[in-house]
């Protein structure tokens, strides 16, 4: 009998969008994926059980810092922002940097410059692939409403409404009244893959539902996202879907020229609270940057037999 070859690979989880060990959005992060098939990383993924793990390379380009991939349990993604955040400051921590850095990480949405500090516990932030494009909605208000359990007249605020924005990573932004909607929340899968008879699971938009009123009084939105088609019954937090949400504030709330922040909070329904920080840049009337950042605390390391 042939013995299986053993590689041993590090890996370690941290929990992003939180300083605190066991809130945010726990992300696995396996340093050496050099050698790994796109199924063996998918099926490590499925392993981890987490809505995201990374893998981390050496970048293609030698310029670059690293190159990153990112997988749910049922499929890889272009883009995201907590394993970027927390890829960033797995990277720095591992090599044991305390100084500020700026990395530029090799993703399939293409090279995403991400910035390193030590704010008591890291902290990393990047620059978003691609400024939020604004696309026709799929989906009525009423078909929404009943995928989310909710009335048609809980969707929508100020001049708000039902949007559909990409950053790398589509999503439908659900504008509602108030926590108590946010609270009554049940999403549908059955009806909302039913939406999409064309489209594979994987295909199908996730719902990114937002309000102004918040728990935390320093937070400026509060948000809810749900993908059980993706393996993600509900995410503690979704720095793309942030990404995503920058288009419909700008387009909505026509901020002035100026930078302009806001923290959004996310999770609070889970019991994993998570805080995510969206910059966004207006010059002469357009969104000419924005940004997305938040802490990562390492909380288990170890090693894959793979």
């Amino acid at each position: 009998m042939t013995k299986t070859k053993v590689s041993k690979r590090k890996y370690a989880i941290y929990d992003v969008f939180t300083h605190e060990a066991l809130n945010g959005n726990p992300l696995a992060v396996v340093f050496d994926s050099a050698g790994l098939s796109d199924d063996d990383m998918q099926n490590i993924a499925a392993e981890f059980n987490l809505s995201e793990t990374v893998f981390i390379s050496d970048a293609e380009n030698k310029a670059h810092s690293a190159k990153i991939r990112i997988f749910m349990p049922r499929g890889e993604l272009p883009f995201a922002g907590h394993p970027t955040v927390g890829a960033t400051v797995a990277i720095c921590e591992a090599q044991n940097t305390d100084v500020s850095r700026i990395l530029m990480l090799e993703e399939n949405v293409g090279v995403i410059r991400s910035a390193y500090s030590k704010k008591q516990v890291g902290y990393g932030e990047f620059d978003l692939p691609k400024l939020p494009a604004r696309e026709v909605p799929m989906l009525e208000k009423d078909m929404v409403a009943a995928a989310l359990g909710i009335a048609v007249e809980d969707i929508g605020f100020e001049n708000h409404l039902i949007s559909q924005f990409s950053a790398g990573v589509p999503y439908l932004c659900v504008p509602v009244k108030n926590l108590a909607v946010m609270e009554r929340l049940v999403f549908n899968e059955s009806r909302w893959l039913s939406y999409f008879p064309s489209l594979t699971p994987l295909e199908v938009h996730c719902p990114y539902v937002y309000c102004r009123e918040t728990v935390n009084h320093d937070a400026s939105l509060h948000t809810r996202m749900f993908a059980p088609h993706h393996g993600i019954a509900e995410d503690p937090a979704t720095g793309s879907a942030a990404a995503a949400l920058s288009g419909a504030l700008f387009y909505f709330d026509n901020p002035l020229d100026g930078a302009h922040e806001y923290l959004i909070e996310q999770g609070i329904e889970m019991g994993r609270p998570s805080f995510i920080r969206l910059e966004i840049e207006c010059q002469n009337g357009i969104m000419n940057s924005a940004r997305i950042g938040g802490h990562a605390v390492k909380v288990a390391e170890g090693t894959l037999l793979l």
